[in-house]
């Protein structure tokens, strides 16, 4: 907790990196000071991380990101970022001799584990979260059957899921809400005879979102004026914490960087304290960046 001007700021108990995250930025900056004394590129495919301004800090260090397997140079070292990747990019990148190091978030290593095990027993394959995310993608690149498969992301969806199998298995994008994943195997168990559910939702997303849930109380409480949530906007763990924020009736301000700070500078007016909170890819750098500006506002 620290005093800006008259403002007071909150931290929230948990705020900025996660384990998986921290891991493959750490691997992607070591793997670039290594390869520049040797003049060799260092790839990723697609953005590291859903953080814009640590993407750029990366990229000035010499990180080059490819759209697709067809964009990367032969032998070039690649890194498998936390997010994870199908089964099928990595057999690409094989066949183009890369130099693969995998920092794939152990959590999603264990969702594709999953996927790929319970698939092969049979089970049709449920996944919840967005369709479009890498990480949804990636779990769906390890299922045996792509037919045998479908992705929802919400217990509405489940709704309307068509019975296919006798027996299926719900697994979680890792930065989901628990309640939404009971929500949904509520719906889903009686579809199936047989329904196998699997909680691999992460321990540092179900962290931050406790930590969110906290200001938000406190805001209930009359104890905070609101909370600034600091993350990139493509990013899904940081919109789950702007949505209990906002449903917990705490006034929620969601930057990306000190640009948008200033130009919501009106935001703060009538506020003396306020809860700060960040996604699981927000580095510590730009929280602390964030944070000096508001002393200044």
């Amino acid at each position: 907790m620290c005093r800006a001007n008259n403002l007071e700021l909150v931290m929230a108990d948990h705020a900025g990196f996660c384990f998986g995250v921290k891991r493959a930025v750490d691997a992607i900056c070591d793997a670039l000071k290594e390869n520049n004394n040797k003049n060799k590129e260092v790839w990723t495919i697609g953005l590291p991380i859903h953080n814009p301004q640590e993407v750029e800090r990366l990229k000035a260090m010499g990180l080059k990101v490819a759209n697709s397997v067809n964009e990367i140079p032969e032998n070039a070292k690649v890194l498998i970022r936390a997010h994870g990747e199908p089964l099928s990019v990595l057999n690409e990148l094989k066949l183009k001799g890369a130099e693969v190091v995998d920092t794939t978030c152990p959590f999603v290593s264990r969702a594709q584990g999953l996927a790929a095990d319970l698939s092969k027993q049979g089970y049709y394959i449920i996944l919840l979260g967005d369709k479009n995310h890498p990480e949804i993608q990636g779990i769906l690149g390890h299922v045996i059957d792509s037919n045998a498969a479908a992705v929802i992301k919400d217990d509405q969806e489940a709704k309307s899921l068509k019975i296919l199998n006798n027996k299926a298995a719900l697994i979680s994008q890792t930065t989901q809400q628990e309640g939404m994943l009971a929500a949904a195997a509520g719906v889903l168990v009686s579809k199936f005879r047989e329904l196998h559910v699997c909680n691999t939702i992460c321990k540092a997303t179900a962290e931050r979102q406790e930590a969110v849930r906290a200001l938000a109380e406190d805001s209930l409480n009359n104890k905070l004026d609101g909370m600034v949530l600091i993350g990139g906007k493509a990013s899904a763990n940081t919109g789950k914490l702007r949505d209990i924020a906002v449903n917990g009736g705490l006034e929620v301000l969601w930057i990306e960087d000190a640009v948008e700070l200033e130009e919501n500078a009106g935001w703060f007016k009538n506020k003396s304290k306020i809860g700060i909170a960040a996604g699981a890819s927000t580095p510590e750098w730009l929280i602390k960046e964030i944070c000096s500006k508001i002393v200044l506002i």
